[in-house]
């Protein structure tokens, strides 16, 4: 048996807190190929995946957009909400139907602040997704633009 990802949720938070952002969430769904956000928006939300996959892309100048991840079951979308000018950096669309719970920004960095565990939780989650995210984000691209072999003597 694997180890649970600390990026996706339930191994991230406790259950207490895990059940706090339940109830604040609200169901969504997103059909395959929906944007769900532009590289460069305004972020004021994010998303907990329930079931279907979500690609997370970077714009590359005159290329089509590089997928650097496809988050699945569990997994938090978006981490931009976090950090200001809460600008996303990067693009997600639904690879397939998705059905998600999706949050307030405004209204979980108010939680986080009322809750200084709740947030120090929080902010360790989003750190490891954001760690994680930027070493995708790497490998894919030296996989798709770098000459061969370039990136193996890190």
């Amino acid at each position: 048996m694997s180890t649970p990802s600390p990026t996706r949720i339930a191994a991230a938070l406790p259950a207490e807190y895990r059940a706090r952002l339940t109830d604040i969430a609200r169901e969504v769904g997103f059909p395959a190929g929906a944007r769900l956000f532009n590289e460069g928006g305004h972020a004021d939300r994010f998303w907990i995946v329930r079931s279907g996959t979500i690609g997370l892309d970077v714009h590359v100048p005159g290329r089509q957009a590089a997928v650097i991840e496809t988050l699945g079951s569990g997994e938090l979308t978006g981490w931009s909400w976090l950090f200001p000018p809460h600008t996303w950096h990067f693009g997600a669309e639904a690879t397939s139907p998705v059905r998600a719970h999706e949050f307030d920004a405004a209204a979980v960095r108010t939680m986080m602040e009322a809750d200084p565990r709740f947030g120090a939780a929080m902010w360790q989650w989003v750190a490891q997704v954001l760690a994680h995210r930027l070493v995708a984000a790497r490998v894919r691209l030296l996989d798709l633009y770098a000459p061969h072999g370039s990136g193996s003597s890190l």
